[in-house]
């Protein structure tokens, strides 16, 4: 395991903060205050030290303090130290113009790519907005898987990205014209190589998350049977040569032109792919079971997730968990800190009460956040 932790996260500027700065142990951390007092937006400020849109999924012109009147957000700024066997690593994320659509990063105080992130810091995150993910549609449940593949490779981000964008350009094409067969053909082959990389890396996830969860025996989070329900991700799970898969997939799209122009989407892909979960002592979908022991399955899927990584030479993975322990109980509450200190993680936990984390106390750093204003508490 390569352990990571932040030693250090200031924040300039970023959403209810105009400044906040933190001076971390890398032991886990937790926030209690109201609602509204500015914990998720400090865990989001976490969340933009990886590549992609941040664990609400904004936009960067989104997260910018803003007055009453400021109708865009101000130019803002993260900033972290990265602690690891190897020595310390500044990390830093933000915009310098009102309004940016491209996010600037540093490393070592250094002009870097966004994917630079992933080389320093891996991160696993669970948030309210999940708490229905068996009942909502399936992108989400995509959505969510993605971002546990991603934590892993993070490849898969910049796969997905290719997708999508190839799926955007063929629809245009198809739903407005001009029909172009040489375009058509290039953005399907395009399609069918990310495509094909995509169904690849979810099934590696799904194997390696059934087999970590059918190791860990007896615990309070109930055990999950997971599967994966696309064509093409059930190829590579049989696998499948990749090639072949390729293959497959451009015809399949070249076969669709019509169907799909009609229909106004791509009816065949990757993107149409669902994540399936079977609470396994009650041998139910995931959607049938209460609400308590649906977020006990995702957050079973999340720790499983954090602890393979934690084995692997890759950056052990930050846990940010958003107001998830005040849907435990005392049992669930006592396993999770447990589970977290045991593989040695660094996790952000908020909630409104700082009993909800009495658990942790000695073990822990804690901090009262009201106004955006942060106050540590002893222990």
């Amino acid at each position: 395991m390569t352990a990571a932790a932040l030693t250090r996260l200031s924040l300039t500027d970023f959403r209810s903060y105009e400044r906040a700065d933190l001076s971390l142990d890398g032991r886990p951390v937790w926030l209690a205050g109201p609602n509204g007092a500015g914990k998720t937006n400090l865990l989001e400020a976490v969340s933009f030290l990886i590549p992609g849109r941040g664990l609400r999924g904004s936009s960067l012109a989104e997260v910018g303090r803003r007055l009453p009147g400021e109708a865009v957000g101000r130019p803002w700024a993260v900033a972290a130290v990265v602690r690891t066997p190897d020595g310390e690593t500044r990390l830093g994320a933000g915009v310098e113009q009102a309004g940016a659509t491209r996010r600037l990063v540093r490393v070592d105080g250094e002009p870097a790519a966004p994917g630079r992130l992933a080389e320093h810091v891996r991160q696993v995150w669970l948030t309210p907005a999940q708490d229905r993910l068996f009942l909502e549609g399936a992108a989400d449940r995509r959505r969510f898987f993605d971002r546990l593949v991603f934590a892993a490779e993070p490849s898969h981000a910049a796969h997905v990205q290719t997708y999508e964008k190839a799926l955007r350009e063929r629809m245009r094409l198809l739903t407005d014209g001009p029909a172009d067969p040489v375009w058509l053909d290039a953005l399907e082959a395009r399609l069918a190589e990310a495509g094909t990389l995509m169904a690849q890396a979810r099934g590696r996830t799904l194997a390696a998350l059934a087999e970590e969860i059918a190791g860990r025996g007896e615990r309070p989070f109930p055990q999950a049977r997971l599967s994966l329900t696309g064509d093409w991700e059930r190829l590579a799970r049989e696998g499948v040569d990749g090639g072949e898969i390729a293959a497959r997939l451009a015809a399949a799209l070249a076969g669709a032109r019509d169907r799909d122009g009609a229909a106004g989407r791509a009816l065949t892909g990757p993107h149409r792919g669902d994540l399936a979960v079977i609470h396994v002592e009650k041998d139910r979908p995931a959607g049938e079971c209460s609400t308590g022991e649906q977020k006990a399955l995702i957050l079973n899927l999340v720790l499983a997730q954090a602890a393979r990584l934690a084995r692997t030479d890759a950056p052990a993975p930050l846990l940010l968990l958003d107001e998830v322990a005040a849907h435990l109980d005392a049992r669930r509450r006592t396993a999770l800190f447990d589970e977290i200190e045991a593989l040695g993680l660094q996790a952000f936990l908020t909630g409104t009460d700082e009993m909800l984390f009495e658990g942790l106390r000695g073990r822990a750093q804690g901090f009262a956040v009201e106004g955006s204003g942060l106050a540590a508490v002893g222990g």
